[in-house]
Order: C-alpha cells, then sequence, then structure tokens
C-alpha cells in the first residue's frame, strides 16, 4: 500500500456530498439558474424575469381546484385506426409519449370546486405529443362538457396544443365540430363555458373551442395563434409588428379578455363564477 492511500484511509474523510439533479431549473425566458423550489412554490413561474413555465395536467388541475376533486376517467377510442406510421408508427409514438406520463393521453379533465364554485375544468397537457387534438382530446374534452351539462355547473378548458394530431388524419380534425357542439350545448343550457388559453395554443385547438368561451383570458406571454408568423410574414410578405400572437398583443387588440397572471389565476376564476353564474344565497 502507497504512503498516499495510507494516510487516505487513515484521514476522516466526509463522506461526498451528494445533491439531486433537479436542485435548479434554468428559466427558458432569462435563462437564469432558479432553485427549483423557490420555482416550484412560485408555481412554475420565473420570480427573475416573471416567464410563466409549462406545466402538466395534474399540476395544473390542483392549482385551480380545490383539494378533494374528482379526475374523471378518459373516454376509450380507437388506437391508431389509420395504423400511420411516419419515421416511426403512431402505435409506437404513443406508447413512447405514455411511459412519460401517468395519463393515457392530453387532456384531463377534473370535477370539483374553485373557492367553493362548483367547477368541471379539463386541462390540455403539452407534454403529451405537444397536447396535440386527436380523438381522445375530443372525447375527453366532450366528456368534461357532459359532465358540466350533468352538474349544471361551468365548464372552465386550460389549452395547450400544437394543433391537430397529424397521425388521425380526418378523424382528428372531427374533433372540432364536435367541440364546437359540445360549447353551444353549454351556452343554450345557460353554463359558463371559461377558456384560460396557455403557451403554446395553436392549429385546430385554437379554430375551435379555445378561441370560443364566453370569457378568454391567457397567460402573460403566452403564444397564441392558428398558423405559424413563419407562415404569416410569407404570405402576406410583410413584417409582423413586435409581440405579434402573443397574450398582450392579443389583449389590445381585443381577441383576449383579459391577461392574469398564474397566481391571480383561481381567485379570477372563481370571480368570474360568481358574475356568470351566483350561487344561490340562504335564506
Amino acid at each position: 500500500m502507497s504512503w498516499l492511500n495510507r494516510v487516505r484511509n487513515s484521514l476522516p474523510f466526509l463522506p461526498k456530498r451528494t445533491t439531486t439533479d433537479n436542485l435548479w431549473v434554468k428559466c427558458p425566458g432569462c435563462q437564469e439558474m432558479v432553485f427549483a423550489k423557490e420555482y416550484e412554490d412560485n408555481l412554475a413561474v420565473c420570480p427573475r424575469c416573471d416567464h410563466h413555465g409549462r406545466i402538466d395536467a395534474d399540476t395544473r388541475l390542483a392549482q385551480i381546484l380545490d383539494e378533494g376533486f374528482d379526475l374523471l376517467a378518459t373516454p376509450k377510442v380507437a388506437e391508431d385506426p389509420l395504423k400511420f406510421r411516419d419515421s416511426k408508427k403512431y402505435a409506437d409514438r404513443l406508447k413512447q409519449a405514455r411511459a412519460k406520463s401517468p395519463h393515457s393521453d392530453a387532456f384531463q379533465v377534473g370535477s370539483g370546486t374553485i373557492d367553493g364554485r362548483a367547477a368541471v375544468v379539463g386541462v390540455q397537457d403539452f407534454s403529451f405529443m405537444g397536447g396535440s387534438m386527436g380523438m381522445a382530446v375530443g372525447s375527453a374534452f366532450v366528456a368534461g362538457a357532459e359532465a358540466a351539462l350533468e352538474r349544471r355547473c361551468a365548464y372552465i378548458v386550460v389549452t395547450a396544443a400544437g394543433g391537430a394530431r397529424m397521425q388521425e388524419g380526418i378523424l382528428s380534425l372531427m374533433q372540432m365540430p364536435r367541440a364546437t357542439v359540445m360549447t353551444r350545448r353549454l351556452k343554450d343550457a345557460g353554463l359558463p363555458y371559461i377558456v384560460v388559453l396557455t403557451d403554446p395554443t395553436t392549429g385546430g385547438v385554437t379554430a375551435s373551442y379555445a378561441m370560443l368561451g364566453d370569457v378568454q383570458i391567457a397567460e402573460p406571454g403566452a403564444l397564441i395563434g392558428f398558423a405559424g408568423q413563419r407562415v404569416i410574414q410569407d404570405t402576406i410578405r410583410e413584417k409582423l409588428p413586435e409581440g405579434f400572437q402573443r397574450a398582450e398583443y392579443l389583449h389590445k387588440h381585443g381577441m383576449v379578455d383579459m391577461v392574469v397572471p398564474r397566481g391571480a389565476l383561481k381567485r379570477t376564476l372563481a370571480q368570474l363564477l360568481d358574475y356568470l353564474q351566483p350561487r344561490a344565497v340562504a335564506a
């Protein structure tokens, strides 16, 4: 044994300090490193630049609904009806997405209360195949609307999607009119339909249920639009204005009713429910 090993073995060295991989979070907005606990406590909003990070459906439901809400089962639909394949099979893409998620698809519905006001909340999860709208998403949206009709309460939908799911072709596009019909049924029943637009909300989702709310709320800085900016710019052959397709720009031009920070969202929704569907006053 060398003298170095003898010295090393005889000294009371402390064990090597261990740290978790997720101790710090890099903000996508300002690129600064933020302490993960601080970021989480601030609802995934950067405390330095106020960038609103993307969050999953379970986290969103827990932030909006009161404790003890029920999670509705995702309706069963035909998987891979077109036997689609691009660089890989659609069935394999679904397996890959489900391996990273506790849910079978990109839209989850919770039924409960918001500060004591009854509500059904549907949330689109961008982390599941870009929140793309396929038959499962469309069926889950419809199931959420039917639950709101049954409970005689508001239906709140939080959108985050890259558009229709191309692997399901026309079957994906058919979800647009299905969802639109359900928003009409809610209106006919006199029930509030509120949409919260988050980053990003694009494509066929924007062209259907995302822009049909009685009240349109957007998170700060959210990208909201139908076609991509490059496509629009190349089509009209003009430079787009600064902030085009961002929440603040749409609010300024009347396409969004309000821009609400995430920390104030639950309180704002509760106030809107009081306005749109007042609770009965006890005698």
